[in-house]
């Protein structure tokens, strides 16, 4: 079949219409049982741990912790609080929240590029987001990265809106500054949007009084959001450890960002690029020149997902090199773009070879498929084995003994957090070296004594046995965080050793 570049036509309005609006409907809840399903199997993990416990605070008690940390997650906490307030704190439901935002992400896709080339294409788009892995692993997360990419992604479709529009009232602009300032304290990262919309805003004829709506807005949610600005900056430290990997690898940026595996992001970038550089490639060799696009009054998809992909990925790893505070799941709000890239690309194989497309289609769906189930296997968060952990002391253990967890690993790591997020097999216990509770400290998590410490040893007057929980980052390696200072205190060990995923379980007897 032949490539025939032609000039595009004019820029056609497509009204409102119901038919969308069903059909984004239908996507995102498909999205959102994608995503909750088996959300439940995977054990929760340190960051989901920090959701839990901020959640599960008083509204004092967080306010206070906000001051000295994690102020850049307090709109996110706060919603969760009042959710497991109301649903409690299974895994499932503190999950669940994230898979509707993945809907929400996915329904917007579908909102989003029916308005820009129509119903076809906004199907496929909505199908490759709702399966793409970073979005299925963010829908089962209870983190607020989901959320992040739905307020970008209705952010997105308001500036498509209201380009489209010939009158736009104050309420348009009114409702995208809210919707960027309650995204930014949802994520602070949201706020890059700003750039991004304005290239789109560049690759299309504007009307003045639209320049002076957007900019208005986009001051008025600068201003909303300063404070959180300010704590951000006072709390930076928090992320000083990201100095000590290596978050900017090649590795990472290919296939961690927002594929999962080598060959689903193999198969992804190839489908990205061709839908990119094979349009561009047909046009140049037929002498199409691209000056079209200074005439048009609203964006191509292609130019919407490029700048949405490229401009918040980019100015994060760019700072990166001078103060490393980048992870990959900072740019999960930039899954949907990669989405509707993938999906344009198998529209230009399809147009290319009907055949192709579909090859292409059916191949990257077997290579995400796997990815979706590994997603949902009991170890699947960082390796966090806390549930297990949690059932193996509940079927041991009997109420009075002892527990002491290693202190040793980092916050986020320590086998203490089992207890918080998997409480029933812990039930009865006494937590031997507990210093100060969470819910009364200015983190998010306990601190604690060590075993020798002289509050430590009196809560162990009068128990006759002990549970040590040691990590172990590999299971051939546990820590002995505790060991020698028990044995001092008059325990030995019983023989009996549980290894778990990550833990070793010791019994001790006085």
């Amino acid at each position: 079949m032949a490539f025939v570049a032609t000039r595009p036509a004019p820029t056609r309005v497509r009204p409102l219409s119901d038919a969308r609006w069903f059909v984004a409907t239908v996507a995102g809840l498909l999205a959102t049982l994608l995503s909750a399903a088996g959300s439940w199997i995977p054990s929760l993990w340190g960051d989901e741990a920090a959701s839990l416990m901020s959640a599960q605070r008083s509204l004092p008690s967080l306010a206070s912790m906000l001051g000295h940390v994690d102020a850049v997650h307090g709109a996110y906490y706060l919603g969760l609080h009042v959710w497991v307030h109301l649903f409690g704190t299974s895994p499932f439901v503190l999950r669940f929240p994230s898979a509707v935002a993945v809907g929400l992400t996915t329904a917007a896709v579908v909102v989003l590029i029916w308005r820009l080339d129509g119903r076809r294409m906004a199907i496929v788009a909505g199908a490759v987001c709702m399966i793409l892995p970073r979005v299925t692993y963010m829908g089962e997360e209870a983190r607020s990265f989901a959320f992040s990419a739905a307020g970008a992604a209705w952010l997105t479709v308001l500036l498509v809106e209201i380009l489209h529009r010939r009158e736009v009232g104050r309420r348009w602009w009114f409702a995208y500054g809210v919707i960027l300032a309650v995204g930014t304290y949802v994520f602070l990262y949201v706020a890059l949007f700003v750039l991004v919309h304005a290239i789109i805003l560049a690759t299309v004829r504007v009307r003045r009084a639209t320049l002076i709506g957007w900019a208005a807005a986009v001051a008025g949610a600068a201003v909303a959001a300063l404070p959180l600005g300010v704590a951000g900056l006072l709390e930076h430290h928090q992320i000083s450890y990201l100095t000590q990997t290596d978050q900017a690898s090649f590795q990472i940026l290919f296939s961690s960002l927002w594929f999962s595996s080598w060959w689903v992001a193999a198969a992804a970038w190839a489908l990205m690029l061709a839908a990119v550089c094979i349009p561009w490639w047909m046009r140049t060799r037929a002498g199409v020149r691209n000056s079209w696009m200074a005439t048009r009054t609203t964006p191509t998809p292609i130019a919407v997902g490029v700048a949405w992909l490229v401009v918040p990925t980019g100015v994060l790893v760019a700072a990166h090199t001078v103060i490393p505070d980048f992870t990959a799941r900072y740019v999960s709000f930039c899954a949907p773009a990669a989405a509707i890239l993938v999906a344009y690309g198998l529209r230009t194989l399809f147009t290319l070879r009907a055949w192709a497309g579909i090859a292409a289609g059916a191949v990257l769906l077997a290579l995400i498929v796997p990815a979706y189930v590994g997603q949902r296997t009991p170890y699947a968060k960082n390796d966090s084995d806390w549930a297990e952990l949690s059932a193996v002391i509940g079927a041991h253990a009997h109420p009075g003994d002892g527990v002491i967890f290693d202190e040793g690993a980092r916050p986020s790591r320590r086998p203490r957090l089992a207890m918080h997020t998997y409480p029933a097999g812990f039930t009865g216990l006494v937590d031997v070296t507990l210093e100060v509770p969470f819910q009364q400290n200015y983190t998010w998590h306990d601190t604690a004594y060590t075993v020798d410490q002289a509050d430590s040893r009196g809560r162990l007057a009068g128990i006759e046995r002990v549970w040590l929980i040691e990590y172990a980052e590999t299971p051939a390696t546990p820590d002995s965080w505790g060991l020698v200072p028990l044995e001092r205190e008059g325990f030995v060990q019983t023989g009996l050793r549980i290894a778990t995923h990550s833990e070793l379980v010791i019994e001790l007897e006085r």
